[in-house]
């Protein structure tokens, strides 16, 4: 981390002598945010730790930072860039798997135009799959939902887009596996995915997202196929829903054609009353039956509600209220199992 800051620091230095330097067609724009949280987990677990499939806002009884990263991006006629550093208890949880200081790289990437309407980018990507990424001031609801936490926030690997028009954006990336920045060891097999996003209008978006590969090694190879299927919909001035369907299968061994097969329904709705208050509810469920994601069996419904306040455009204030109820005792308490999970959570937002 201390050499991530070192970079950071040398970025905003050198900011005004390369925009000097840079063509009259490039630009240089350096940006920012910061997200504090407060959770409270009426299970009260002991080692401040929130259940191990949530990875946004999971510390209990104390103030953090889930997110904070500085980004720099470069853009000119056939060339663009972006990296961004971070740090938070989202990059400690999510980005435990990774070595070193890739625990700290948010994003980092360089694309390539290659026509006027196809761009290849190859790096870490924000992930091509779901409508929710860690940023929680982008999102409708302050914490993640299950299908969020549980299927790829990034992506390393090489991403061709083409936009025929304004309506459609058409995606296929080779990658480095599900949610891999450096492929699992052993592994020889890229993984594959490809994206659809249509936008008939200004208030309809469309998306179908695959992925198909392996997370184990070669020896253990069990080949997941995935499916992400979403729409936004802004229904009237103040009422927005978003409404979404996540299904994969995976080889239960290796070789063989049975497979098990999770899948997750969410549905969100956001009303908005002014310019600087907004509600937002959701309903969620979570069935992995055998384990595939969550590594036991998993069959979660969720309810949360949010209010938000955003005293200026850059800036938001929420309180949300997010209960958990599984088929089995599942959640951990002072006192043994139970099969609930409520939550209070907290958190100001404030990017520049």
């Amino acid at each position: 981390m201390k050499n991530a800051l070192t970079i950071l620091i040398c970025l905003f230095i050198l900011q005004a002598q390369a925009q000097a330097q840079t063509p009259d067609s490039a630009k240089i724009t350096l940006s920012a945010y910061v997200e504090t949280y407060y959770s409270y987990d009426f299970n009260e677990p002991a080692d401040h730790n929130r259940p191990g499939f949530l990875y946004n806002h999971n510390r209990h009884n104390e103030f953090n930072i889930n997110l904070a990263y500085v980004k720099a991006a470069y853009s000119a006629e056939n060339i663009r860039a972006n990296l961004s550093l971070m740090a938070g208890t989202y990059a400690n949880a999510n980005l435990a798997a990774e070595p070193g200081v890739l625990k700290n790289i948010y994003e980092a990437n360089v694309g390539v135009r290659l026509s006027p309407k196809v761009w290849l980018d190859a790096g870490i990507l924000p992930s091509h799959i779901g409508f929710e990424s860690a940023i929680s001031k982008d999102c409708w609801t302050l914490t993640r939902g299950l299908l969020a936490e549980n299927s790829p926030y990034y992506e390393s690997g090489a991403k061709l887009t083409v936009t025929p028009n304004d309506k459609w954006t058409l995606s296929a990336l080779v990658m480095n596996g599900w949610q891999r920045i450096r492929r699992v060891d052993g592994n020889s097999l890229p993984a594959f995915g490809t994206q659809i996003l249509y936008k008939p209008n200004g208030k309809t978006t469309l998306n179908y997202s695959t992925f198909i590969g392996s997370d184990k090694p070669d020896d253990a190879r069990l080949m997941r196929v995935f499916h992400n299927l979403y729409g936004i919909f802004q229904v009237s001035d103040n009422f927005g829903l978003t409404a979404g369907f996540d299904i994969g299968t995976e080889q239960k061994t290796k070789g063989k054609s049975d497979v098990n097969v999770w899948y997750t329904p969410v549905l969100i709705g956001k009303f908005t009353l002014n310019d600087q208050w907004a509600l937002a509810a959701r309903v969620e469920h979570y069935n992995d039956e055998n384990g595939v994601i969550i590594g036991s069996e998993f069959q979660t419904t969720g309810y949360s509600l949010n209010i938000d306040y955003a005293p200026r455009s850059n800036a938001l204030l929420r309180l949300e209220g997010r209960l958990l109820q599984d088929k089995n005792e599942i959640f951990v308490t002072e006192s043994g199992f139970t099969n609930t999970n409520f939550c209070v959570t907290a958190s100001m937002a404030v990017a520049f």
